[in-house]
């Protein structure tokens, strides 16, 4: 169906293809990926005829309707539904002749068209699209500008949807939505009988809703069957095959130059230097994957605080005197990772906020620890970077004892290597915004995390950087996000923030994907009446972990001190042994031999007694596990 042939076309002198061709044949659906700037966004304007090529063409076969979410929010004051409804250009355009013909035959042909195109069920199709975005019976009848810009994008999304096109473009959907919204979408996409091609980083979209990655990368498009994993693994096995051919090529090149540089002079030997120059000159270099896009995020705490951290009784909170969540009783340990459920507008950013002490209760009490450092991020936040500051600037502000060497350093682990820490945040993307937040939230060594969609801006190599340092970090994790790959990786327990309260959700992902599911199939019924059929089944389970946790507290206690005994011990051994193989030890004084030899049984039945308590803790544990 999309051919694109030869296809050329750059900005000025900064070129983005370079003549690519690729086909992708019809009711195939399509994940594109590549990193921030590779043109993802541009094939789809190319795609669109919105920009034409330097060169080459793009040409789509048979007769097509293309869908593309427009980059501007809807406005108006028409109603959602009609809204939606003016989308299908050919439904409108049908309905407006049934109004003012006149003539038998005409009317029987416009009468049978809109019956072909299900005219009569349209209004319940949009409907449908647009509760399963987040939009209830009640809030469909409301006028377009009555909505947020974010929530007028999803209007968009799913008039795009209702107008049923052949060929739909997709840039970036779940940047709008929730995680219900998300899910939601994830299933309609399954079910879509045209042709997908969808920018995205939300690997759990990548994975159940398309059968093709297309890559984006060193100005060419490569595409590979299978979903996002399998993509991943070719793409990671044909790197080591190609760093293993260039380390080859690099021996072969050296062995060459070292025969030419030594024979190059010696008339014998001048032929079959001259012909290893030749054949240098014929290699073509393998070039080296490229390292400079590896993201890396860090977090860490100099000092662990006893549980607690947080508790809240009995708290009303929201804006203006008026509640948004009432009677809350949580509380948070040092050790909890919570993902917090519910649709937008239920007050999950509400609850993160009173954590975060950017709101005050209404009523009741919120008990902290005095010593307790709180990590805040929300998207929000990069609208209050000034633009005109580097990242260098930024956190030299917060780090004022620091060298400049060491500022560079940090920001340089976060990935603004060079001359990029210097560059003004007006010219950094959205991606490099975030990180810079992560940066200066790192610094503050914070005891919770609280997150607030903190991926948005991050292409999936970033978001699987974020994966590896949230499981690597010591606290407490509080975390809001569409991406539920994520949270399957990160999070181990779940609150559902919905009916004006926040309670423990007894169940795991799929369940709530179950529920969501049902909810919106079943004209919406209330999450209580839906979540009784987990909740027989899931409260044992959820009482048994904590009591679990509870029980093994101590023992595991007893590992973490036994490992750091163990590394202690073994770290002197290794120094002393190293010590003692030197062979002016032996040429000195002989009482300064007996005392190294004496510190050194010492240190290995230190090493023996720490393994010995090791194993023993580490065995009533698993003893403990097995019998519990």
């Amino acid at each position: 169906m999309l051919h694109i042939n030869e296809l050329t076309h750059g900005f000025g002198p900064r070129l983005i293809f370079n003549k690519v061709s690729t086909y992708i044949p019809k009711g195939h659906k399509v994940g594109v990926v590549g990193s921030n700037g590779t043109g993802k966004s541009t094939l789809f304007r190319l795609i669109s005829r919105e920009i034409s090529p330097d060169s080459g063409n793009i040409k789509i076969t048979g007769k097509y309707r293309l869908g593309l979410v427009s980059q501007e929010a809807p406005s108006g004051t028409k109603n959602l539904i009609d809204k939606v409804l003016e989308a299908d250009e050919e439904l409108v355009r049908l309905e407006a002749k049934a109004l003012v013909a006149t003539n038998p035959a005409e009317i029987s042909e416009i009468q049978l068209r809109l019956t072909d195109i299900g005219a009569h069920s349209a209004k319940a199709r949009a409907a449908t699209i647009l509760a399963g975005l987040g939009f209830s019976d009640e809030l469909q009848k409301l006028p377009c500008d009555s909505f947020s810009g974010g929530w007028r994008m999803r209007v968009a999304i799913a008039a795009t949807l209702f107008s049923r096109p052949d060929l739909l473009l997709l840039d970036e959907p779940t940047n709008h939505l929730d995680l219900e919204a998300s899910m939601w979408l994830e299933g309609y996409l399954q079910k879509y009988v045209g042709t997908l091609l969808i920018i995205s980083h939300d690997r759990a979209l990548l994975n159940n809703s398309v059968e093709n990655i297309l890559l984006l990368e060193n100005q060419n498009l490569k595409l590979f069957s299978g979903t996002y994993d399998s993509f991943e693994k070719i793409r990671t096995a044909d790197n080591l095959r190609l760093q293993a051919k260039r380390k080859k090529q690099i021996n072969e090149r050296e062995r060459i130059q070292s025969f030419v540089e030594r024979f190059r002079a010696k008339a014998t030997k001048a032929r079959q230097a001259q012909s290893r120059i030749k054949k240098l000159s014929r290699m073509e270099p393998i070039e080296e994957i490229c390292s400079n896009n590896e993201k890396k995020f860090n977090f860490t705490i100099k000092d662990e605080l006893s549980s607690p951290l947080v508790a809240i009784e009995s708290v009303d909170c929201g804006y203006n005197d008026v509640p948004v969540l009432r009677d809350l009783n949580i509380s948070l340990d040092k050790e909890d990772r919570v993902a917090l459920l519910g649709a937008n507008g239920n007050g999950k950013s509400t609850l993160i906020k009173l954590v975060a002490g950017k709101i005050h209760p209404l009523s009741g009490a919120i008990h902290k620890n005095k010593k307790l450092r709180i990590g805040y991020f929300s998207q929000h936040q990069t609208e209050e970077l000034n633009l005109n500051e580097t990242a260098y600037q930024i956190l030299k502000k917060h780090l004022l004892d620091q060298s400049e060497l060491r500022i560079r350093s940090i920001l340089g682990g976060f990935g603004f290597q060079g001359s990029r820490s210097d560059v003004c945040v007006r010219h950094l993307s959205g991606g490099e915004k975030a990180t810079l937040l992560f940066c200066l939230l790192s610094q503050q060594q914070p005891h919770i995390l609280l997150l607030d969609e903190p991926t948005n801006h991050l292409d999936i190599d970033a978001r699987q950087a974020l994966v590896t340092a949230l499981n690597d970090y010591k606290g407490a994790i509080v975390l809001v996000s569409h991406d539920s790959h994520i949270l399957d990786l990160v999070v181990d327990r779940l609150w559902l923030v919905d009916g004006g309260g926040c309670r423990d959700f007894d169940g795991d992902l799929n369940d709530y994907r179950k529920l969501t599911t049902g909810e919106r199939t079943k004209n919406r019924v209330s999450n209580s009446k839906l979540q009784n059929k987990f909740r027989e089944s899931k409260v044992t389970e959820r009482r048994n972990r904590a009591y679990e946790r509870k029980i093994t507290a101590s023992l595991r206690k007893d590992i973490k001190d036994a490992e750091i005994i163990l590394e202690n011990a073994n770290t002197e051994v290794i120094a002393l042994e190293k010590l003692l193989a030197k062979p002016e030890v032996y040429t000195g004084p002989t009482s300064d031999m007996l005392q190294l030899t004496e510190k050194l049984a010492e240190a290995r039945k230190k090493l023996a007694d720490a393994e010995v308590r090791w194993l023993a803790a580490e065995e009533k544990l698993n003893f403990d596990m097995g019998h519990k």
